[in-house]
């Protein structure tokens, strides 16, 4: 996990639409960039649509949200449509922002090692500047606990 105080990662990724965002475009704004493991999973599902139930008050706040996931444009599409997700998701399946924002670790499963994304919420401030960083994400309540922050 990166460290609070330094500045974020830039970045360029498609999101559920094939448009492209970067995170130097949203100077000015305050960034949530979330990184969840994988599309229409159970904890991903209601972590997104915690977000998205809550999008119009980050919006009220200046604030901008973007998950991020390794999954392909054609699978975020499925599952924003799915959910009706009232904010972007971004699609990295080379895994380039995963691991320059250090979410990608060795995970243990009933005994069983895997590489895999780690549930991780950055919040970045209208500079650039990490503000925020949580590696302990409860996928249910992640979006109204940052609500709180920001």
């Amino acid at each position: 996990m990166l460290e609070i105080g330094t500045k974020a990662p830039d970045f360029e990724l498609p999101d559920q639409d094939g448009n492209m965002h970067s995170l130097k475009s949203y100077r000015g704004k305050k960034v949530i960039l979330y990184f969840y493991p994988k599309d229409n999973t159970a904890g991903c599902s209601k972590q997104a649509c915690g977000y998205s139930a809550n999008a119009p008050q980050f919006t009220e706040k200046g604030a901008v949200i973007l998950g991020v996931s390794k999954d392909s444009v054609a699978s975020h599409k499925k599952f924003a449509d799915k959910y009706s997700l009232g904010f972007t998701i971004l699609s990295d399946p080379e895994r380039q922002v995963i691991e320059s924002y250090d979410v990608w670790k060795e995970k243990k499963l009933y005994g069983k090692v895997s590489m895999g994304v780690v549930r991780t919420t950055y919040l970045i401030d209208e500079n650039g500047i990490i503000v925020k960083a949580n590696d302990k994400v409860k996928a249910a309540e992640d979006a109204d606990k940052m609500l709180l922050e920001v």
